[in-house]
């Protein structure tokens, strides 16, 4: 494939290439035709460009965009500056080539080593990632539509990330993971493979031995409200209350001293709709403590009246 340095002749071209870079370096090339500088410079970049594949070049005839020239400073030609996420980050005046190579080095392995960073993060970020093209309710490929319905078959939790939104994570990932095709399937943080293999690895009974079970609603509502010895259920979270009942629950507890959770309601309907049924208590917020559901506001109202919700939170409380 020919090595391609991009020719701006816009404004508008310009700002969309800084767009679709984001992490990305852009090396732009601010030069002039009757200046033999700027040609030499324009040989050195296409060599560059052929190293440094990741790395986007641009060269921007100055006199013929005079609103970038001009918004940059640009006052004499060749001039180099240097973009990651739509952001100048670095700027060299005059045709010193090995002074550009130099940067283009040290940006390069910057960038590349943000996006590796970032990669760490996106496959650590649950404990079973799956990353493919579209999302689970909607995939965008065969390939990516069948591993998502192996995993549903197999009860497996799992999160997913549409590599069709981010083509630095899309491209920065087959390197990453050396793994050049997508869905790709990650358990914390290891690369498992492709189709290919959970297939194999679902006949085999190694899928089921090696990611999280999603559970069922009554098992996560007990988790739930174990999560911690006091836990309240409620419509926004402690910062910030959504209705009055949450907000003047909140203040009581704030004034008892004692460590409390919370969980927004708003944030999950199967959980909101769920532990009425569990609890048999149709009304938010609610109040559980050790795993017992000790009631709402008007309960946690009356406990703190007659004297008990100290007593009963700290008691309960104790480890």
């Amino acid at each position: 494939m020919a090595t391609v340095v991009v020719v701006v002749e816009t404004e508008e071209q310009f700002e969309e290439i800084l767009e679709k870079a984001k992490r990305s370096l852009v090396v732009v090339h601010f030069w002039a035709p009757w200046a033999e500088q700027c040609k030499q410079m324009n040989d050195v970049l296409i060599e560059l460009a052929k190293e440094y594949a990741h790395v986007i070049f641009v060269k921007l005839e100055a006199e013929s965009v005079p609103e970038i020239s001009e918004k940059y400073e640009i006052s004499s030609v060749p001039t180099f500056l240097f973009f990651k996420n739509c952001q100048k980050i670095d700027r060299l005046d005059g045709a010193h080539a090995p002074a550009l190579t130099k940067k283009v080095q040290q940006h390069s392995e910057t960038a590349k080593q943000d996006l590796n960073d970032q990669l760490r993060k996106l496959t650590n970020s649950a404990p079973c990632m799956l990353f493919m093209k579209g999302t689970s309710q909607e995939p965008r490929c065969g390939f990516s539509k069948k591993i998502v319905e192996i995993l549903n078959e197999h009860n497996v939790r799992f999160s997913t990330f549409d590599i069709l939104s981010d083509d630095d994570v899309r491209q920065g990932l087959k390197v990453y993971s050396n793994w050049p095709t997508y869905p790709q399937l990650y358990v914390n943080g290891e690369l498992v493979g492709g189709l290919d293999i959970v297939k194999e690895q679902a006949e085999s009974g190694e899928l089921d031995k090696m990611c999280p079970k999603e559970m069922g609603l009554e098992q996560r509502l007990k988790t739930l409200i174990n999560k911690a010895k006091v836990v309240l259920f409620m419509k926004g979270n402690k910062a910030t209350a959504k209705c009055g009942f949450s907000r003047a629950i909140i203040e009581i507890l704030n004034e008892t001293g004692v460590d409390y959770e919370t969980f927004n309601i708003l944030e999950d309907e199967e959980v909101r709709q769920g532990l009425k049924t569990f609890s048999n208590w149709p009304t938010y917020p609610q109040l559980y403590v050790n795993g017992n559901l000790i009631g709402g506001l008007d309960i946690v109202k009356e406990l703190k009246s007659n004297g008990e919700l100290l007593s009963i939170l700290k008691e309960e409380n104790a480890s």
